[in-house]
């Protein structure tokens, strides 16, 4: 008799069809595997940018939960104030979702997010991490890793592509006390509800950076979208771990990490790179794959 592994996802739908994302978009995924994993007594608020356009125009709308729209820089400012409406109404069963991209969080954003972690407001702050501004035209943000073209990257060569790393965003939560954070990736969406589920009745503030490609903004066929994704996290390049009360820890294994090159030669945005580059890549990814490590052996210990 072959031993099926037990289906996990929920079956529950909160992402209707009919939402405007382009095709092999990560971002719709991400909203199903939250809602999945939250339930329908969640309140969503979200800025400029992709995840505020997707849904739809009223009275059409791709979502059966609440959403509050409201300014690029203020997210978690926002969530902190539901939820102290909620607490002042003694609603106890519901969950408020900050949810904004890397520019509104690493850059526009982060001061928001700094001083809700500040307070430990008892929200969750999902940063859908496309590696750009891809809702005003693929500009850099402080997620865009080396190595990628963006329309706005500094030209360094004749093709014009990025020469500064991604903002090591989760360690400046856990500098600035953190309680919970955790990658996810749109490619093991287990994973990514496991991580929400666990992650929603902790008290305090909680930090999910999710990976999601963007098709358009990487230049990748559609129909790669998840394969691409997971290649992020099979190459080390977007490992996934957790972080709970400063302690560190791999929530997927990967023990024998693929080559780089698998991963960026996928996409147009990095077909530019020459073999010298590539390897320098990869040289970086080993050093920030073996930091991790190291922090997982330390905080451990």
């Amino acid at each position: 008799m072959v031993n099926i592994p037990k289906f996990t996802i929920p079956k529950e739908e909160y992402v209707c069809k009919g939402h405007s994302a382009c095709p092999g978009c990560g971002t719709p995924l991400a909203l199903r595997y939250t809602l999945k994993a939250l339930g329908k007594r969640t309140v969503l608020n979200i800025p400029a940018g992709c995840g505020g356009v997707i849904l739809g125009v009223w009275p059409s709308y791709a979502l059966k939960v609440p959403v509050v729209d409201n300014a690029f820089e203020c997210t978690a400012a926002v969530a902190d104030g539901i939820r102290a409406g909620f607490d002042v109404l003694s609603v106890e069963d519901a969950y408020v979702v900050g949810w904004a991209g890397d520019g509104g969080t690493v850059d526009i954003g982060l001061q928001a997010l700094s001083a809700a972690v500040d307070r430990n407001a008892n929200i969750i702050y999902i940063m859908l991490d496309n590696e750009a501004y891809m809702n005003t035209g693929i500009q850099k943000s402080g997620c865009t890793p080396i190595g990628a073209w963006t329309t706005t990257t500094p030209v360094a060569d004749e093709k014009g592509w990025n020469t500064s790393p991604k903002k090591r965003i989760m360690e400046m939560l856990v500098a600035n006390g953190i309680v919970y954070g955790a990658t996810v990736n749109v490619a093991f969406p287990e994973d990514f509800i496991a991580r929400l589920r666990e992650a929603k009745d902790i008290k305090g503030t909680k930090f999910i950076h999710v990976l999601a490609p963007c098709t358009p903004g990487w230049r990748i066929d559609p129909k790669k979208s998840i394969e691409v994704a997971r290649l992020a996290t099979q190459t080390g390049i977007f490992p996934l771990y957790k972080v709970e009360n400063g302690r560190y820890s791999l929530t997927k294994e990967i023990k024998n990490r693929k080559p780089v090159r698998d991963y960026l030669m996928l996409q147009g945005r990095f077909r530019h790179l020459k073999e010298e580059a590539i390897n320098q890549i990869q040289k970086i990814v080993d050093e920030e794959y073996a930091r991790l490590l190291k922090k997982i052996k330390d905080t451990n210990e």
